[in-house]
C-alpha cells in the first residue's frame, strides 16, 4: 500500500473513530488530504479539523485515546490552544485541531473536505469565510527588504550572525516572495494562501533559481546581501542612500 493510499485509509478511520466517540460531528480534511489530493506523495502527513459537540473540545485534546486506538502514538505534544501535532507508531504524521461549530466561523481556514460528518450537521460551516488578504504596497515590500539587508549587515558585522542570518536570509527573503508576482507570472501550482513559501519553487522557477544566493548560510550573509541587492536593482528603483549604506557594510 503506497503512503497516499495509508493517509486516506487513516483518516477514514480517524472520521470513524469521531463517530464512535458519540460526541463527534465532523471530520474535515485539509491540504493534501482534503481537495488537493493531487499534490499527495511519499512525504504528504495528515491535517485535519475534528469537530466535536459543545463543551467537549478540551476532552478531545487532552485524552488522545480516540487517536491512540486506531494506532498507538509514538509522539504527541499540544502545539496550540486548538489542537496537537502528533506521530503514530507506524510513522504517520498528523497534524490537527479540534473546534466546536460556533468556532468556525471565527478562524481562517482552507478549503476543505468532508471525510465524515454526522447527520444533521451543517455541511456549510466548513466552507471558509472570505478574508481579506493584508494590503501590502510594493514600497512597503521593498522598503522592508532593503531595510532588513542594512539591519542585518549591521548584526552580522556587530558579530551576530545568527540574527543577521534571519534578518537578510529570511526577513527579506520573504519580502522578495511577496514580491514574486511582480516579477515573474506564476506558474500553474497548487497556492496556499497561508504560506507563500509552499510550492514557490514550482510557481516562481526562475526567481527560485536564485535562491541559492540568498540563503548561503550562517557565515555568507554579506555574500547574500549583495545578490539580493543586485536582484531587486533588476526590477525595482532602489534609494542610492540606502543602496550605498548596504555595499559599504557589505565590504565590511
Amino acid at each position: 500500500m503506497s503512503h497516499p493510499e495509508r493517509l486516506l485509509m487513516r483518516l477514514d478511520a480517524i472520521g470513524q473513530a469521531l463517530a464512535r466517540s458519540g460526541h463527534g460531528l465532523a471530520l474535515l480534511a485539509l491540504g493534501s488530504v482534503g481537495v488537493e489530493q493531487a499534490r499527495l506523495d511519499a512525504y504528504s502527513d495528515l491535517d485535519f479539523f475534528a469537530i466535536v459537540e459543545p463543551g467537549y473540545k478540551r476532552v478531545f485534546i487532552d485524552d488522545l485515546g480516540w487517536l491512540s486506538a486506531i494506532c498507538p502514538i509514538a509522539y504527541a505534544f499540544q502545539n496550540t490552544v486548538d489542537g496537537c501535532k502528533l506521530l503514530f507508531d507506524d510513522a504517520i504524521f498528523a497534524e490537527f485541531a479540534v473546534f466546536e461549530p460556533h468556532e468556525l466561523a471565527q478562524i481562517p481556514f482552507p478549503k476543505g473536505r468532508f471525510v465524515w460528518r454526522a447527520p444533521g450537521f451543517d455541511q456549510a460551516l466548513g466552507t471558509p469565510k472570505p478574508t481579506q488578504p493584508q494590503q501590502r504596497t510594493t514600497e512597503w515590500l521593498l522598503g522592508e527588504a532593503l531595510t532588513n539587508l542594512y539591519i542585518g549587515l549591521g548584526r552580522f558585522r556587530r558579530g551576530e550572525k545568527l540574527s543577521a542570518a534571519y534578518f537578510i536570509q529570511t526577513y527579506a527573503v520573504a519580502r522578495i516572495i511577496d514580491l514574486a508576482p511582480q516579477i515573474e507570472v506564476a506558474q500553474p501550482a497548487f497556492r496556499d494562501e497561508f504560506a507563500g513559501e509552499r510550492r514557490f519553487e514550482q510557481r516562481f522557477p526562475g526567481i527560485a533559481a536564485h535562491l541559492p544566493r540568498f540563503m548561503q548560510g550562517y557565515e555568507g550573509s554579506p555574500e547574500c546581501a549583495r545578490a539580493i541587492l543586485e536582484f531587486l536593482e533588476q526590477y525595482f528603483a532602489v534609494n542610492p542612500a540606502i543602496k550605498a549604506e548596504i555595499l559599504k557594510l557589505c565590504a565590511g
